[in-house]
């Protein structure tokens, strides 16, 4: 078969006439003669395509064209109309049609749309698996920004990552510790080996030694068979030790003399076993004061700390803040099937001005709430986080109008954020542009428009 295929018409007779032409061609077909099940079967049936009719009772075929493209927008749909006209085409695309194809139609042409929207299904399903796969390979290890802290960041990750040496990742919660991570091991000669992760202060202490270094068998009432720790399990890989400044005083003893030894003893063993990992930890603890405070090993604090990287919050790069953004809308709305395109200068203007205590963490909660609640194709500022929206932003009151009374349009909105970015930056129209998502030229033409007429829409 050459693919599955739904076809769309209440006209019952119309739409087995169409089934047949589609058989014949080689693909496997359904019928739905209620439009308001379309969708329904179309996911039930595995649809590939779906072949709507534009005249239907109860239901047109634009209505079918967006309820697809809401629920399903990887699925094409080719509208199939007796009424040729520009207004009928353009509604239809408008819809989220990929063709439009006029009765009464010539076999080859109709069979050639559907093969063209099933190649057209076929290439995005084929892209959007590559890049989950490539994501998989990278253990998601991209940092992403252009704000000077984040180069600088980027920078260190590149020239510690293909050495051997321990790493200390220090930040606050929620900056993206795991990912400095994953970047230093995605970028070493160990990338081809195993990333283990493991959160110190998530396994109860009296299991650590056992998740860390393994046990015997009949180590203890639960030990049924032997079991490798995760040192071993990060064999030729990276073990990374998150929150490491959490770990009991006494397990930091055990740990010590692994690091020194290279080698790991079981629980309840009576054997050394060597191991061959990278390690790296993290903590958004300040650890140096931790062993002033006698609650971190010194011993324990040189042996980790060869080669610290500092993580900086997200409040030090909010440059990066539009980008980091928008690529979590295009996560969240892939993974929800919802057909969002990007964010509204005011709803990016309040990400922007909010100090984000939570850092990245916070901002992909607050864009993935954002995704869920939106009604339109750009998230505005009513999908935002009512903490997000509400927080002092320091804000010129004329940018955030606060007064149903000083609301202007969202046109005059952009234009003040345009003008408050350029006023922040000090007047670096390249910087601007990234702040704002324009390349150069779109940015050049918002502040020509706006310099010729100051009182209209940028």
């Amino acid at each position: 078969m050459r693919g599955n295929v739904l076809v769309v018409d209440d006209d019952g007779d119309a739409a087995e006439m169409i089934a047949v032409r589609l058989r014949m061609a080689g693909f496997e077909v359904s019928v739905e003669t209620e439009p308001t099940r379309a969708v329904d079967v179309a996911l039930r049936d595995g649809a590939e395509v779906v072949v709507t009719d534009l005249q239907m009772r109860g239901m047109d075929g634009l209505a079918v064209c967006a309820r697809v493209a809401a629920v399903r927008p990887d699925i094409p749909v080719v509208v199939v109309t007796g009424h040729a006209s520009i207004d009928a085409a353009v509604g239809a695309l408008r819809a989220g049609a990929h063709d439009f194809v006029v009765k009464p139609t010539e076999p080859e042409i109709f069979v050639l749309a559907v093969e063209r929207a099933m190649k057209h299904h076929r290439l995005s399903t084929e892209l959007h698996r590559l890049r989950n796969v490539v994501a998989e390979q990278n253990g998601g290890s991209e940092i992403l920004g252009e704000a000077d802290a984040t180069r600088r960041l980027r920078e260190v990750v590149a020239r510690i990552a293909p050495t051997q040496v321990t790493v200390l990742v220090t930040g606050q919660s929620g900056t993206g510790k795991e990912l400095v991570a994953r970047a230093i091991h995605a970028g070493s000669t160990r990338r081809d080996g195993p990333f283990v992760a493991v959160h110190c202060a998530a396994v109860p202490a009296q299991l650590l030694e056992s998740e860390l270094f393994g046990h015997a068998r009949g180590a203890f009432t639960d030990a049924r068979s032997a079991r490798r720790g995760l040192f071993l399990e990060a064999q030729a890989g990276t073990l990374f030790l998150d929150e490491i400044g959490e770990m009991p005083i006494e397990m930091q003893a055990k740990l010590l003399r692994a690091l020194q030894e290279r080698t790991v003893r079981p629980v309840g063993g009576n054997e050394e076993l060597p191991f061959d990992a990278r390690v790296i930890a993290a903590t958004n603890r300040d650890l140096a004061l931790e062993v002033r405070e006698k609650r971190f090993r010194e011993d324990l604090y040189y042996r980790i700390h060869v080669c610290a990287v500092e993580v900086p919050p997200l409040h030090d790069r909010a440059d990066d803040i539009p980008l980091l953004a928008r690529a979590f809308l295009k996560r969240s709305a892939e993974r929800h099937g919802k057909p969002i395109e990007g964010i509204a200068a005011a709803a990016m203007a309040a990400l922007v001005a909010h100090s984000w205590p939570g850092n990245v963490r916070e901002l992909a909660a607050a864009v993935e709430r954002a995704v869920a609640m939106a009604r339109f194709d750009q998230i505005v500022v009513d999908d935002l986080p009512d903490h997000v929206t509400r927080a002092p932003c320091g804000l010129d009151p004329m940018l955030m109008p606060a007064t149903v009374g000083q609301l202007v349009s969202a046109a005059e909105l952009e234009r003040r954020y345009v003008a408050h970015v350029l006023d922040v930056v000090k007047g670096n129209k390249s910087r601007a542009a990234r702040i704002l998502g324009f390349d150069r030229r779109t940015l050049y033409r918002k502040l020509e428009r706006a310099s010729s007429d100051p009182d209209g829409a940028s």
